[in-house]
C-alpha cells in the first residue's frame, strides 16, 4: 500500500498528467520501487515516467539534458515536458540491463555490454554538439572529493593487510584530479538502463550529469558489483567501442580509466560491507530486482576481482592489487561457508 507521502506525490502527479497530456491516468506503477522518485503512468494509449524529484532544480537541468543530447542520440529517453516540479519522459522499457544480462548467455552478455558502452560514448559525442561541455556543473572538482576518494583505500587494511609503502597517494591524488572536459552522465550502473520494445537500449536517470574526464561513466558500469562481464573482457569491449573524436587519446583513456577504478570499486565495497552489516546479506534476485547495493558475499568478491585486475595494469595502483587478492579471497570464503551451511 502507498505511504501517505508517496499517494501525495501520486496525486499530484497524476492530476498533472491528465492536464499535459490530455487524457486519463489508467493506472500508477513503481518500476524502482516505492522509495523512488519516478512513477510509470499508464495512459490510454502508451506508458510513460514521470519523475517528482526532492530538488527541482536537478529535474529541470535533467529535462535540458534530454532535449539537448536527444536532438543527437537516440540512447536515452526523450523528455516529453515539465510541468512544475514534475518531468515527463519516454518510457525506455521494463526490461532493466542488470536483469536481462543476468538471463542470458555469456556472448550474449558481451553483445549487451558493447551496446551499453557504445550508447554511453555516442551520448559523449551527442554532448559534444550542444552547450552542455560549457553549462554543466564540474563533477568531483575539489581537493576534499580527490581526497577523500583515494584515501578510501585504508578500508581495504581491515579487509586485506596495510597499504604498501610504494602507494603514492599524492600521484593519485593528481591523477584523479583530472579536468572537467567532457559530458558523463555519471551513475551508469547496469541499472540505469534498459531495453525497449524495439530491442534498443538506453540509458537513463541523468540526475546527477555533469562534467568530468569521461571514463568515469565507463567505470560505473564496469565497477557495478552486479555486473557480470569479466573486467579484461570489458577492457576489448571498450576498445572495439572507443571514440577517437573524444580528445583523449586511447592508452591515455584507459590508464585514466584503470586508475579511477581502483578507487570507485574500493567505495562500491565500503558501501557493501556498510550495507551488510546494517541488512545483513540480500539475495542476488532482490538486489537485481531492485537495483539495490550489491550486498551479497559474490558482488563483494567480484568488485574485488575487478579492482584487482584495474589497479594491476597502472604502476600507480599496482601497489594495491594484493589488497584487492586478499578481500576477495575473505568474501569467496563467505560464499564458500554459506554453501556448506545450506547443504549440511
Amino acid at each position: 500500500m502507498a505511504r501517505p507521502k508517496e499517494q501525495s506525490a501520486q496525486a499530484q502527479i497524476v492530476a498533472a498528467a491528465r492536464k499535459h497530456f490530455g487524457q486519463d491516468v489508467a493506472r500508477v506503477s513503481a518500476p524502482g520501487g516505492e522509495n523512488r522518485s519516478s512513477f510509470r503512468l499508464h495512459l490510454t494509449d502508451r506508458t510513460v515516467i514521470a519523475t517528482l524529484r526532492p530538488n527541482f532544480r536537478r529535474t529541470h537541468l535533467e529535462a535540458h539534458v534530454l532535449t539537448e543530447l536527444g536532438r543527437h542520440c537516440s540512447d536515452l529517453p526523450e523528455c516529453l515536458g515539465v510541468v512544475g516540479e514534475i518531468m515527463f519522459q519516454s518510457d525506455v522499457g521494463k526490461r532493466r540491463l542488470n536483469v536481462e544480462v543476468a538471463q542470458v548467455a555469456p556472448a550474449v552478455q558481451l553483445d549487451l555490454a558493447g551496446e551499453a558502452v557504445s550508447a554511453i560514448f555516442r551520448i559523449h559525442g551527442a554532448a559534444r554538439q550542444t552547450e552542455l561541455n560549457a553549462i554543466m556543473p564540474h563533477l568531483g572538482n575539489n581537493r576534499d572529493w580527490v581526497l577523500n576518494f583515494v584515501d578510501a583505500v585504508d578500508f581495504l587494511k581491515d579487509l586485506g593487510g596495510g597499504i604498501s609503502d610504494q602507494f603514492d597517494r599524492t600521484a593519485a591524488y593528481e591523477r584523479i584530479n583530472a579536468p572537467a572536459r567532457q559530458f558523463v552522465k555519471w551513475d551508469c550502473r547496469s541499472g540505469n538502463a534498459a531495453i525497449g520494445r524495439d530491442d534498443k537500449l538506453r540509458w537513463f536517470d541523468f540526475e546527477y550529469a555533469g562534467l568530468r574526464h569521461g571514463a568515469e561513466d565507463i567505470a560505473w558500469l564496469i565497477g557495478d558489483e552486479a555486473w557480470p562481464v569479466a573486467p579484461q573482457d570489458m577492457v576489448d569491449v571498450v576498445i572495439d567501442a572507443f571514440d577517437p573524436t573524444c580528445g583523449i587519446p586511447l592508452p591515455d583513456y584507459l590508464d585514466y580509466l584503470s586508475v579511477y577504478l581502483t578507487f570507485h570499486a574500493v567505495q562500491r565495497l565500503k558501501l557493501i560491507s556498510k550495507e551488510a552489516k546494517k541488512r545483513g546479506w540480500l539475495s542476488k534476485d532482490r538486489i537485481r530486482r531492485y537495483d539495490d547495493a550489491g550486498v551479497h558475499p559474490e558482488f563483494a568478491a567480484h568488485i574485488c576481482r575487478v579492482g584487482a585486475y584495474f589497479s594491476d595494469q597502472s604502476e600507480l595502483t599496482a601497489p594495491l592489487t594484493r589488497n584487492f587478492l586478499e578481500a576477495q579471497a575473505g568474501f569467496e570464503a563467505i560464499v564458500a561457508q554459506t554453501e556448506k551451511q545450506r547443504s549440511a
